[in-house]
């Protein structure tokens, strides 16, 4: 099964697991790849699983490296766990609390190590800040609570900073809760800094909003849009799937246009490098680029110029500021609220799932001649990878078009 018959978002995070051990991983043997090895986003690619790492970062606040820890893949040191920190006294119990997990409260072993991981990354935030982890030495006496509760607050300030979600936020908390509650009931500490640490935010309890653009909302945004430079912000956020810092920054040198595979190449995502094809929009993009180049001699190259700003171009807060002037122009809101750049991402998303699915029903009937039931066993079988990828480019193209071509 590859990865665009695939509902990620649908998938909980230990159905994510299940489906590496069960789907991903035989796949990678397939390939070549050695399971003792740590696979990398390239090598999802190569099997046609790269949409894991979407919906890890956008439903689940993981990275990937985050997630492979949780199915096996911790780098282990020859004295154990690597755990980033010199404290001794720490390490001991950190261990001793990770055996309690594994021994006593009948955890998974990719959960335990998951907890494991934040636990980690907890203990080196707090070396980072505060010179030292001695996490177990600060709770022994009632006398530094004040001030330790203003250490481990300092830490979750950090963590608050870097992680892209309240649920994993709220995750590290639980986590870093119970290593302290594990130390007062073996009387080793005498308080715990971090059982009040919520109330310090305004973290929401409940799930991620992922609530997308509807067609009818990208079709009053685009047009709504009053110069080629607003149509082109439309197209790249909508039909292309940018996020909103790589529309931005947008240059010249990233477009290939005069070739079988039109395209926008990365040197850097935040998976790596990659490139996203331009199935629909690639004549508005071509207009842009001469009405620039005709209109300034000097023209630095970005689709989003700017004078004002020492990069040359635009920044990403530039690109929602715009993004949600022209949501409430056209009078477009998401659950009454003005909707922000990336639920035009979301939309592309979503829009690419649908043209998958549109494509998997028009398989059905070579499937009932081959005497199949399941259209994605052709799709896999019997279609080459270049196949498969110009039928869904063209599948998502007469989506698209649909979309955008009504309003020309």
């Amino acid at each position: 099964m590859s990865s665009e018959q695939i509902q990620w978002s649908h998938k909980s995070l230990e159905e994510l697991r299940e489906f590496w051990n069960t789907e991903i991983e035989l796949e990678l043997r397939r390939a070549g790849h050695d399971l003792e090895d740590k696979p990398s986003y390239q090598d999802l690619l190569d099997v046609s699983y790269g949409g894991l790492t979407y919906t890890l970062r956008e439903h689940h606040g993981m990275t990937l490296s985050e997630f492979l820890e949780s199915v096996g893949y911790v780098e282990e040191s020859v004295e154990g766990y690597p755990w980033g920190i010199d404290d001794e006294t720490t390490i001991e119990e950190l261990e001793s609390f990770i055996r309690t997990l594994e021994r006593r409260q009948g955890l998974a072993d990719t959960t335990v190590a998951t907890k494991r991981s934040r636990l980690a990354t907890y203990a080196q935030l707090y070396d980072e800040l505060h010179g030292q982890a001695n996490l177990v030495d600060r709770v022994v006496d009632t006398s530094e609570r004040a001030t330790e509760i203003r250490r481990v607050l300092a830490v979750f300030d950090e963590l608050d900073a870097d992680l892209r979600t309240d649920a994993s936020k709220q995750r590290y908390l639980s986590d870093v809760n119970q290593f302290y509650s594990h130390l007062e009931r073996r009387a080793i500490a005498a308080f715990n800094p971090a059982s009040r640490i919520s109330e310090e935010y305004n973290w929401n309890r409940g799930e991620k909003d992922n609530q997308p653009l509807s067609t009818e909302d990208v079709q009053r945004l685009y047009k709504a849009a009053k110069s080629p430079e607003e149509e082109l912000l439309v197209l790249a956020l909508c039909a292309w799937g940018l996020r909103r810092n790589e529309v931005a920054s947008l240059h010249v040198s990233q477009v290939v246009l005069g070739s079988e595979d039109p395209h926008v190449y990365f040197e850097e995502r935040k998976n790596g490098p990659g490139t996203v094809a331009l199935v629909y929009g690639r004549e508005q993009l071509s207009d842009r680029i001469g009405a620039l180049g005709a209109r300034d001699d000097e023209w630095n190259g970005y689709l989003f110029p700017s004078t004002a700003s020492s990069s040359g171009h635009i920044v990403g807060e530039t690109v929602q500021s715009r993004f949600q002037r022209l949501s409430n122009r056209a009078g477009v809101t998401v659950r009454g609220k003005t909707p922000t750049s990336k639920m035009g991402r979301r939309f592309w998303y979503t829009t690419y799932m649908d043209a998958q699915k549109q494509l998997l029903e028009n398989l059905d009937m070579i499937a009932d001649d081959q005497g199949s039931s399941d259209a994605g066993v052709v799709l896999e079988n019997y279609l080459s990878e270049a196949e498969r990828r110009e039928y869904r480019r063209e599948f998502m193209r007469e989506r698209l078009a649909d979309i955008f071509d009504v309003l020309c």
